[in-house]
């Protein structure tokens, strides 16, 4: 994402077949997953930049703070835990509210604009979840009390709520709390979110921590470039996969002047599906090997997800579903998610595997869970 690039800049993808300027595209169920985790990464660990990587992810999810870390361990060979301190603490990336009202960490410099276009579904959230437990402020009058009281400032959760109960004593300070992280863009500044550090949220205004500016991109313009980022990293994928992960409705128009105007290609998913993605990047070929991997919990390419099946059977997914929404990491073997792992004491990876698996690869799932457990073993700052 980093200085949002046009699509004819961006690599296909390798291992790729017909030509680039085909049109009318039919891909396998297989071909459709190993696409998918050629462009995630996932079907060999890369020497690369870190930014590089977090952007073809277009950002990971950070409502576990460990997360991250164990989604670009997966990715990156020999990653170091303090590369990605560095970057949180030099301001380079940061971890905020952003698409589908969902904690990202994200490279900070695309943040902004990201932020301003899942704004939607961060309103949303007011009008559904948290105004209707408001006695009498408005939500309007909470964002713009939170704008005040951080400014120049930087509050933990609790303290934020209390600042804000102090000119709202009618209202519950975890509800105005909720309706300022969704109505400002506010950043969960460090020691929060860094590797194998402990503690609350602590808020800074997003133009306090990182500096003033305004979006690179708004309206359709940054709708379009989501779309664009969310093909190259996740595609090819169907209208309803691109608007569940963005959080956003109303893509499909957007979509279909894209595809007219020659920048996206349409293909025919293994069931009919009508599939877009970025014209020219191809697809991988259905013999590209899947080695195991161990994957973040909530990592995008099993969670909010409409296109899931590519990596997961709707059996393996109605049995890992928890009420509360919560994710465990999950096992890709032969690059389908065929099991889960979790952490037990003394940061200890524990496998649930789900479906059978032969004994190269029970060996290859015991390798990676040693590798893990080192990562997790990892002490701060190195």
């Amino acid at each position: 994402m980093r200085g949002w690039r046009p699509s004819v800049s961006w690599p296909r993808c390798a291992g790729t077949v017909g030509p680039p300027e085909a049109r009318d595209v039919k891909i396998s169920l297989r071909q459709w997953n190993r696409t998918l985790l050629t462009r995630q990464h996932l079907t060999a660990r890369i020497d690369e930049d870190l930014l590089e990587v977090l952007d073809r992810c277009v950002g990971l999810q950070s409502q576990d703070p460990r997360a991250a870390f164990v989604g670009l361990w997966s990715r990156i060979g020999d990653f170091v835990p303090a590369d990605l301190d560095a970057l949180l603490t030099d301001r380079e990336v940061v971890r905020m509210a952003s698409l589908r009202s969902t904690l990202f960490l994200m490279d900070a410099e695309d943040a902004r604009w990201v932020r301003s276009a899942a704004q939607p579904a961060l309103d949303a959230e007011v009008r559904t979840a948290h105004a209707k437990r408001l006695v009498r402020a408005a939500p309007a009058e909470i964002v713009d009390d939170a704008r005040a009281v951080l400014s120049g400032t930087a509050l933990s959760g609790r303290d934020l709520g209390i600042a804000l109960a102090e000119r709202r004593p009618d209202e519950a300070p975890g509800t105005l709390v909720a309706i300022a992280r969704c109505g400002l863009p506010l950043v969960q500044i460090p020691p929060r979110g860094l590797w194998r550090r402990s503690g609350g949220p602590t808020y800074a205004l997003f133009d306090d921590w990182v500096g003033p500016g305004d979006p690179a991109l708004t309206g359709d313009e940054a709708r379009a470039e989501l779309i664009r980022l969310y093909l190259r990293g996740f595609g090819p994928a169907t209208v309803a996969g691109i608007q569940t992960w963005a959080g956003l409705t109303g893509l499909g128009p957007l979509v279909e002047a894209m595809e007219a105007d020659w920048e996206l290609e349409r293909i025919e998913g293994p069931d009919g599906e009508e599939l877009f993605d970025l014209d020219g990047l191809g697809v991988a070929d259905e013999d590209t090997p899947a080695p195991v991997r161990l994957v973040a919990p909530y990592d995008n390419i099993v969670f909010a997800q409409a296109d899931r099946r590519r990596v997961i059977d709707e059996d393996v997914m109605a049995a890992i579903a928890t009420p509360n929404g919560r994710s465990p990491g999950f096992v890709l073997v032969d690059g389908r998610v065929s099991g889960t792992w979790s952490v037990g004491a003394d940061d200890a990876v524990a496998v649930d595997l789900l479906r059978p698996v032969g004994t190269r690869d029970r060996a290859a799932v015991d390798a990676e869970v040693d590798l893990l457990t080192t990562l997790l073993r990892t002490p701060p700052g190195t």
